[in-house]
């Protein structure tokens, strides 16, 4: 233990593995430490189903009904990878791909007046939706056609829209959308938490949606890719890349201190050892003094013996319930996967219904999402805190990272991946640098 590394990483989050791979394709010396005995740290995927009662304190043992614990696998925090998005390119660039199976989630709906409805995300989608009018669906097409062929950099494609200027509000109002339209356009397709972004330049608006429509255009059913048994394998596949270049990992290891001089990190003592390092890298719990809290996510796990209604008997799905639909101010996500993914036993769904918590009482909030799902077998609820560094890590060298959001998509992560990514090299996140330096080491038949 008493060596000096480039960089120490504590807990096995998503966040914290896959900037543990990079810095090590980057070369640097990393030492990997978790106080868990599991990978995932707060984003683990938890087997046997015996354990998940043991964790949320549920009295007994899981009935005979539910199968064998060891086919349950079950994420304590629910998303999917946009089919085109950072995590698949972060994944496919550092090969981590190759430990890891992939499906296509089999759909995207949205909730409107108590009912669930297919997302529209192609031209011929909008035209035979359920979900609006005839007109409507004509100004919807209209707004998708200019949304595919917008390019920032051509006047000819942005039809007096000022990208950096005009809001979103005033392009929904362009193409004379409605209420109706703009929620699941913002929520469903551009998958925003709340309608602050209407206000915002149209840019990254439009981006997101493009995004999403490339997404589904990969693979079709849905935008969505979720990992054979479970995300707890995505952790495990970069712990995987890093030790593959060097980088050591210890689980079970209790910290200490963070041995700090002069405000700066040199170390970390573990068992009366003391490892010396230049930065650090740890998730929210590892340093309570240094991040501030945003608010509350409430999740609630639950079993079911049947698809969801109105789904068209699909194996996994999104529903996202827009904040006006249910007058709150933020969404509300409901995940459903099942034993067609290796996470539970045959014949057995997982719904996770996750949201921001706005009132005293959380479970009352997520009503309307739990009401699509009944009859539910069994519930696990946790409303957990949402954390941010107050610590930039520019002097300190410690560099933490965010709680993860209620929404059911890795983008956000990503992002704060990309953002602790710059604050340690001072330098941007290149994707293709990552490729480089990969095919560099591999060759190019990898």
């Amino acid at each position: 233990m008493n060596e000096e590394y480039d960089v120490i990483v504590l807990g096995t989050g998503l966040t914290e593995c896959i900037l543990s791979g990079i810095m090590s394709v980057n070369g640097k010396k990393v030492l990997h430490m978790d106080r868990n005995s599991y990978y995932g740290g707060d984003s683990a995927s938890i087997t046997p189903l015996e354990d998940l009662y043991k964790r949320f304190n549920i009295p007994g043992s899981p009935s005979e009904t539910m199968g064998r614990g060891r086919d349950w696998n079950v994420d304590l925090i629910p998303k999917f990878l946009m089919a085109n998005g950072q995590l698949v390119k972060m994944l496919m660039y550092t090969e981590v791909t190759r430990y890891l199976d992939f499906k296509v989630i089999e759909g995207s709906f949205v909730y409107k007046g108590g009912k669930i409805y297919k997302v529209p995300s192609t031209e011929a989608e909008a035209l035979s939706s359920s979900l609006m009018g005839l007109f409507e669906k004509r100004r919807f097409k209209k707004f998708l056609s200019f949304v595919a062929s917008f390019d920032e950099n051509d006047p000819k494609t942005l039809e007096g829209v000022d990208p950096k200027r005009t809001t979103m509000l005033e392009v929904y109002k362009k193409f004379d959308l409605g209420q109706d339209v703009v929620d699941f356009t913002g929520h469903a397709l551009a998958l925003y938490r709340t309608d602050e972004y209407l206000h915002q330049p149209c840019l990254e608006a439009i981006n997101r949606i493009k995004l999403y429509s490339e997404s589904l255009a990969r693979y079709g059913k849905s935008p969505y890719l979720y990992p054979l048994y479970g995300l707890g394998e995505l952790p495990q596949g970069f712990a995987r890349l890093s030790a593959i270049y060097g980088g050591t990992y210890m689980l079970n290891k209790p910290i200490e201190e963070l041995v700090t001089e002069n405000g700066k990190i040199v170390g970390v003592k573990s068992e009366g050892e003391v490892a010396r390092c230049k930065q650090l890298i740890c998730d929210p719990s590892y340093v309570p003094n240094s991040v501030t809290k945003l608010g509350q996510v409430i999740r609630v796990i639950c079993i079911l013996s049947h698809p969801i209604k109105n789904t068209n008997d699909a194996n996994s799905c999104q529903i996202i319930i827009p904040q006006n639909q249910v007058n709150r101010k933020s969404d509300i996500y409901v995940c459903m996967i099942s034993y067609a993914h290796n996470v539970a036993a045959q014949g057995k769904y997982i719904a996770i219904v996750s949201t921001t918590v706005e009132t005293n009482d959380p479970e009352g909030e997520i009503k309307p999402a739990l009401e699509l799902l009944e009859p539910i077998e069994q519930k696990f609820v946790s409303v957990s805190d949402i954390y941010a560094p107050t610590d930039l890590g520019t002097e300190s060298q410690i560099f933490i990272s965010r709680t993860y959001d209620p929404t059911t998509h890795f983008e956000t992560t990503c992002n704060d991946i990309k953002d602790i990514y710059k604050r340690m090299t001072a330098s941007e996140f290149d994707f293709e640098e990552m490729k480089r330096k990969k095919t560099d080491i591999f060759g190019e038949d990898q």
